[in-house]
C-alpha cells in the first residue's frame, strides 16, 4: 500500500509538472528575465547586419569601443540587477545608429541632410 502511495504522489507530481510547459517568450517581455532576452535577441539581429556591412576587425573595434562607453553610460547602475539590460540595450541602440549610416541619403528620413 505504501507503494503504491508513493507511486501514484509521483505520477501526480509529473503529470502537474508536464502540464505546466513554459510558454514562448513574446517582446518586449513582461518581466525581467523575458526583456533581458529580448534586448539579448535585438543585440544579436543588429551584430548580424553589421557583419554584413563592415570587415570583421572593424566590427570587433566597434563592440569594444560600444562596450567601453556603454559600461561608462551605466557606470551608476552597476551594481544593480537592470545593468546587464541597460548595456546591451545601449550596445544595440549604437548598432542600429551606425547601420542608419549605411542607409542611401533617400532613405535617411532627414529632410535637412538630403543635398
Amino acid at each position: 500500500m505504501k507503494h503504491l502511495l508513493i507511486l501514484g504522489a509521483f505520477v501526480v507530481s509529473a503529470t502537474t509538472s508536464h502540464a505546466q510547459e513554459p510558454q514562448a517568450i513574446r517582446c518586449p517581455g513582461e518581466n525581467t528575465m523575458e526583456m533581458r532576452h529580448c534586448a539579448g535577441l535585438s543585440l544579436e539581429q543588429s551584430t548580424d547586419q553589421l557583419k554584413r556591412k563592415i570587415p570583421k576587425a572593424l566590427l570587433q573595434q566597434w563592440q569594444e569601443a560600444n562596450r567601453a562607453v556603454c559600461a561608462h553610460a551605466y557606470d551608476p547602475y552597476k551594481d544593480g540587477t537592470i545593468y546587464p539590460q541597460l548595456v546591451v540595450g545601449c550596445d544595440d541602440n549604437l548598432n542600429r545608429a551606425l547601420l542608419k549610416e549605411f542607409q542611401p541619403l533617400n532613405n535617411q528620413g532627414d529632410p535637412e541632410r538630403t543635398p
